[in-house]
């Protein structure tokens, strides 16, 4: 068993955390505060090949492992939760949705565009009354011989307003049951019909643009089917699992941030003549944190690796998703009141990181509906 990275994950990886904090960390702040999109940043990582990474050269992108993209995210993630789900967002659904259920000619319209950070892309799945049970979604598409008529609408969707290209999942057979009859379609943000709300206020994640979106008689050209007409479920719980992977990513990657903000504050913070580091008490949660955090990296690459290498990851995704995640809010808090009235402040920026972390435990599948996958994955069906 090998736990080194290769070389060129090395070299990547040592590329990533020095963009991350050169050119991520000193806006976090920032645009937590104007809730604006980083369009600058975004371009600059296109400029650099990064917004396509697990995507063939042949369609733009980098042509590197899901591994590599998994790393990336972390290292956003240390620095900027915000521009870390974007990327996800983005590239890990947006992207793969087209290059992995696209047609030749859904490729040629809006891979290339979307790997070349040309365009931003989204992935619209939730419903008002169909958020863990999104099987039970009611947007619906009627067919109309060479297009679908799409009427109804989307929830908390990611690059929402910035995204030109969104996933969106219609129910196109309503005599169907739960699950199926579901079609997955390729909208365009300047179609006629098709609208959406102001950015939604949030806890975190202000820098992501969070919207709802509406359709009403969307015409939708049927070339811009991904997957098979009716079997679009299959399409979007694909997309999830590898989802899951990179929300992990995320997890991970504020926790770390967070910890290491903070070991250097204990350090440097005297409190009855003594660094806070130099307390025993002290150590020992940091130590937790630490072990934790080592755990959640082994867990996250493990997940990576396995779809890297075409092996089933069902599980390990969830198992990723929901151990990260809960670490990644545990260690969160606990820096938070390592730092003290301090760490409550936003002048400081484990407070921001605290409130991005939350909704890691939440979004791509809660993580009470990851433990019932890993439940059934592991003891089976009932």
């Amino acid at each position: 068993m090998d736990f080194a990275l290769s070389d060129e994950s090395l070299m990547m990886r040592d590329m990533f955390r020095k963009f991350s904090k050169n050119e991520v960390e000193p806006l976090a702040a920032e645009i937590d505060r104007t809730h604006e999109f980083p369009m600058t940043t975004f371009k600059k990582m296109a400029d650099l090949g990064l917004t396509g990474l697990p995507i063939p050269e042949e369609w733009g992108g980098a042509g590197a492992s899901y591994l590599d993209f998994a790393m990336f995210v972390e290292e956003l993630a240390k620095c900027c939760a915000s521009t870390a789900v974007i990327m996800s967002v983005h590239t890990g659904l947006g992207c793969m949705s087209t290059y992995l259920y696209g047609s030749q000619r859904v490729k040629e319209k809006y891979l290339r565009a979307l790997a070349t950070g040309e365009i931003v892309g989204a992935y619209a799945l939730t419903e008002p009354n169909a958020g863990s049970d999104a099987a039970s979604l009611k947007c619906k598409a009627e067919d109309k011989g060479d297009y679908f008529l799409v009427n109804g609408s989307k929830i908390f969707i990611t690059n929402g307003g910035v995204a030109t290209t969104y996933c969106t999942f219609v129910k196109s057979d309503p005599s169907q049951g739960s699950g199926r009859g579901i079609t997955c379609l390729v909208i365009e943000k300047d179609t006629p019909g098709f609208t959406m709300s102001k950015p939604v206020a949030k806890m975190g994640m202000n820098g992501s643009p969070t919207v709802e979106l509406y359709f009403e008689d969307v015409k939708v050209p049927k070339e811009n089917v991904l997957g098979e007409i009716n079997d679009g479920f299959k399409v979007a719980m694909g997309l999830l699992a590898g989802g899951r992977v990179t929300i992990a990513a995320q997890g991970l990657g504020i926790g770390e941030g967070a910890l290491d903000y903070t070991v250097q504050y204990i350090k440097e913070r005297q409190q009855f003549g003594k660094p806070l580091a130099a307390n025993q008490g002290v150590q020992f949660m940091v130590a937790d944190m630490a072990a934790a955090l080592d755990a959640d990296q082994l867990v996250v690459y493990r997940a990576a690796w396995l779809k890297d290498n075409g092996l089933p990851h069902n599980k390990e995704a969830s198992m990723a998703k929901k151990f990260a995640t809960d670490t990644g809010m545990e260690v969160c808090t606990n820096c938070v009141q390592l730092m003290g009235g301090y760490g409550y402040c936003n002048e400081f920026p484990v407070e921001r990181m605290m409130r991005d972390v939350k909704i890691t435990q939440i979004y791509e599948g809660s993580n009470q509906i990851q433990r019932m996958i890993i439940g059934r994955e592991t003891i089976g069906r009932f």
